[in-house]
């Protein structure tokens, strides 16, 4: 009797992956335009989704870069 092992190189889908300059700056562009669509919501629509004015308006002056990993 023989036992054979195979070992398998499998890369998670987990690991980030580099990034090409073309999508960073889609990246950027598109966390900026969602940024200027949160602080022109209306009040209500604003208290559907659980955010202040205040808290809208300190999101949408964030810099483009500094968003949080998992909205990359």
């Amino acid at each position: 009797m023989s036992l054979s092992i195979q070992t398998i190189q499998v890369q998670s889908a987990c690991l980030p992956k580099t990034l090409t300059l073309r999508h960073r700056i889609s990246t950027f562009l598109e966390t900026a335009r969602q940024r200027r669509h949160l602080a022109g919501l209306d009040a209500h629509i604003l208290v559907d989704i659980g955010v202040t004015r205040s808290e809208a308006i300190a999101e949408s002056r964030k810099a483009v870069w500094n968003a949080p990993l998992h909205w990359r």
